[in-house]
This record gives structure tokens, C-alpha cells and sequence, in this order.
């Protein structure tokens, strides 16, 4: 059972996995190294052998020995790597995904007052339906749209439908970096594992590709309303939208500890947009739809 009470094989049943291929490759070489280790063992006088006969020149009788106990040690290690980073992605796809949704829709402390939120890259839907759910838990009026560069809909909705919220859920196919909504529009955006993956075309570790995390970044910030909430789950570039929240000027900006997500650092960023924005040098946004209360 995870942290929040839900069986993890009945979560997979109901999202599946994008992505069997790299733990399945994972799994094959971690038995193929755990079978080799075995070998080495077993026939650890043989291996011996082999490397005296084999380079004579090379290796003494006590040197032969220690490489062929050095060789089998590391394959045995590598076994053990291989199996932690299968078992890391397998959980991190899926299992990880949802108890991290639950901590971010945590994060909003008031969604009885929630209209309209947003998932940017909402996949198959995992955060996108913990949203549903948690709006249908208040019994809100409102509504939560996920939108995915992939044509997803279908699979989305199917998992919206199995988990009982699909008249809270809406899809749309778009482009992060050009949110198709208009300024102030989002009471909440949440985004799950995605906004790494925006200008990969680059390569990651370029200037090229963090420009393009960066609009995703001010994207999410131009649809929120002012008082509005933002909580992103992402890998690896969580300390350069940390920076850039300031830079626009964000409130209430909020971290959470490091957790180990297909096999690197993840944090959790939240943050308030104020109801006064300044977008400019010289020009500043005012929501009076809030009268002040923000």
C-alpha cells in the first residue's frame, strides 16, 4: 500500500506505463550481471586460471587472483545498480507520480473556492484526475483542463472515467510554450514531471533548452489570475525556475526536500502570483477581481 491508502498495483492497472522499455532493458542486463557474478563464484579457480594463462606476462599468480576477485565484485555491483535503477523507474513512473500528486494538491490549502485549474503535460492523467478528485471531494463547481503536445485525449478521458471524475476533467492538445488561454485565466496550474522535458530537441544541459523552460515558466505565471497558485513537480532544473519565479516577481515561493525520481534529484516548487503583477520596467497589472482580499 503507498502513503495515500491506495494498493500501487491497482494504480498501474489503471494508468499503465509509457515507457516498459527502459525498465524492462534495466531488468534483462541486471540478471544477465547477477548470473555472471554467480558464475564467477562458482568457477572462481577456473576465471583464476584463465587470466594467468591467458596474459602470463601480465598477471603474477597473486595479481591473477585479485583481478579475477576484482572482476567478479564489480559484475556483482553492477547487478545490484541495475536492479535499484529498474526498480527506480518502474516505481517513479507510476507509484511515485500519484503520491507526488497527492503532496501537490496539498499544496493549495482552499479548493472549495477553485473554478478553473490547469495540468500542463497531463499525460495520462494522473495529477490531472488527483485534481478532479480533490474538486469533486469539496463539491466545486469547478473544472480542470489537462493539456498534453500529445494527442491523448482519448486515454485521458478513459482514466478520468475509471476514476469516476470525468465531468470534472477537460483535455486540450497545445504547445507549454504557448499556453493556448488567455492572461489570468487559471485559479490553480499544477505540472508533474514535464517542464524537464521542453526543449530537449537542444540537449538538455544547453542555453537553447533552458530559454525554452523558461517560457514554459512564464507561461504558467501569464494564465494564472492574480492570488492564483502554482505547485510544479519537475527533475533536475527545479533551482532554475525557483530563480526565475523570482524574477517575476512571484510570492510565497516554496521548495520542498530532494526526492530521488527516475534515478535524479525532484522538487516540488509552489508559489502565489500576486493579485498586483508587475510584468514590466514600468507597468503593473492589477486583478481587482478580488477586491483586495489576496
Amino acid at each position: 500500500m503507498g502513503k495515500t491508502g491506495r494498493d500501487w498495483s491497482q494504480i498501474y492497472a489503471i494508468y499503465g506505463m509509457d515507457d516498459w522499455q527502459t525498465p524492462v532493458f534495466l531488468l534483462l542486463h541486471a540478471i544477465i550481471f547477477s548470473v555472471s557474478s554467480v558464475l564467477f563464484l562458482v568457477y572462481f579457480d577456473w576465471v583464476y586460471y584463465c587470466f594467468q594463462i591467458i596474459l602470463p606476462a601480465v598477471f603474477s599468480p597473486g595479481f591473477a587472483r585479485f583481478a579475477a576477485g576484482f572482476t567478479g565484485s564489480v559484475t556483482a555491483l553492477s547487478a545490484v545498480c541495475l536492479f535499484y535503477a529498474a526498480g527506480n523507474i518502474f516505481y517513479s513512473s507510476v507509484a511515485l507520480r500519484w503520491e507526488m500528486a497527492q503532496r501537490m494538491v496539498s499544496a493549495v490549502h482552499d479548493w472549495s473556492t477553485v473554478k478553473t485549474a490547469l495540468d500542463v503535460g497531463c499525460g495520462r492523467g494522473i495529477l490531472l484526475n488527483t485534481v478532479a478528485m480533490q474538486l469533486k471531494k469539496e463539491g466545486s463547481s469547478g473544472r480542470v483542463v489537462g493539456l498534453d503536445r500529445k494527442n491523448t485525449t482519448l486515454s485521458t478521458l478513459r482514466t478520468a472515467g475509471t476514476e469516476g471524475v470525468q465531468e470534472y476533467v477537460t483535455c486540450r492538445e497545445g504547445d507549454a510554450r504557448r499556453l493556448p488561454f488567455s492572461d489570468d485565466y487559471f485559479d490553480v496550474v499544477v505540472s508533474a514531471g514535464f517542464v524537464h522535458t521542453v526543449g530537449k530537441e537542444f540537449g538538455q544541459k544547453t542555453a537553447a533548452a533552458a530559454a525554452e523552460r523558461m517560457r514554459v515558466i512564464g507561461e504558467v505565471v501569464r494564465v494564472m489570475k492574480g492570488g492564483g497558485v502554482g505547485v510544479v513537480w519537475d527533475l533536475v532544473h527545479v533551482p532554475e525556475y525557483v530563480q526565475r519565479l523570482h524574477e517575476l516577481k512571484m510570492e510565497d515561493i516554496r521548495v520542498s526536500e530532494r526526492v530521488t525520481a527516475y534515478m535524479v534529484n525532484s522538487h516540488i516548487v509552489s508559489f502565489r502570483k500576486p493579485c498586483q503583477h508587475v510584468v514590466g520596467p514600468s507597468e503593473v497589472r492589477l486583478d481587482w477581481r478580488f477586491n483586495g482580499i489576496c
